[in-house]
């Protein structure tokens, strides 16, 4: 894959992964709260893809973009 191509399963990973520890363990990404998004910004998000997809998260919730994870919710729970 192209690093300079956009991946298109970024979106749809944040609507089937679930956080793997911690409080909202078992949480799909695209579910946790603000509040929580916020609080790993702030302490510092974890290396890897699960920092990148925490980042994604907060930024589409943060610029109120969830309705573009939407289609890919119902597209996985049909």
């Amino acid at each position: 894959m192209d690093p300079l191509k956009p991946d298109p399963n970024i979106l749809f990973d944040l609507v089937k992964t679930t956080m793997p520890y911690g409080k909202y363990k078992g949480v799909v990404l695209s579910k946790l709260p603000v509040h929580y998004l916020e609080w790993y910004y702030r302490k510092g998000l974890p290396n890897g893809k699960l920092g990148m997809q925490l980042a994604t998260i907060y930024e589409i919730k943060l610029n109120g973009l969830e309705a573009l994870l939407i289609p890919l919710q119902k597209k996985r729970n049909p």
